[in-house]
This record gives structure tokens, C-alpha cells and sequence, in this order.
């Protein structure tokens, strides 16, 4: 089953509010992918490209650019129930 993304929104220190089609929300800590994965380097090393987050056709993830990527499971699994949007 895919959870497929609605929408999806740059917060501070490197987390995104996604908003899934199931009317679900979460924050994703993209930080945590700095380490494992060297490409996801970029969204802290060049300025700007972080809030340049974009959602794929057809929900079914998320990017930046052609090298960094995130499938809208990923999102699902790792991401951290929110409460209501930040103001």
C-alpha cells in the first residue's frame, strides 16, 4: 500500500511537515539521512536547496533534485505524528 503525499512543507532544522492523502500528517527529519546517504549533504551544504522540496506525480514522493529523493513510504515509516500545522 502506498501512502501517497498530499503536500509538503520545509520546516526548521531540516524537518518537513508531510501531508498524506489519508488526511494523516507527519514531521520526517531529513537529518537523520545527512550521515547514511552523501547526496542528502547537499540540503545543508547549498543554500536554499532544502526549502526547494517538491512532491512527485502522483504523490508517490518527494524531491529536490534528480540525485535527492525520498518515496512517499519512507516519509510514512519515518515520520513522526503531528498534532496540527506549526503557525
Amino acid at each position: 500500500m502506498f501512502h501517497r503525499v498530499l503536500s509538503t512543507t520545509p520546516l526548521q532544522d531540516y524537518s518537513l511537515l508531510v501531508c498524506f492523502e489519508n488526511g494523516e500528517k507527519k514531521i520526517y527529519d531529513v537529518r537523520q539521512l545527512f550521515e547514511k546517504w552523501e547526496a542528502f549533504r547537499a540540503l545543508s551544504d547549498t543554500e536554499g536547496l532544502f526549502r526547494q522540496v517538491k512532491v512527485d506525480a502522483g504523490g508517490y514522493g518527494i524531491s529536490w533534485n534528480d540525485n535527492i529523493d525520498l518515496s512517499c513510504n519512507e516519509l510514512y515509516r519515518g515520520g513522526s505524528n503531528a498534532s496540527e500545522e506549526p503557525a
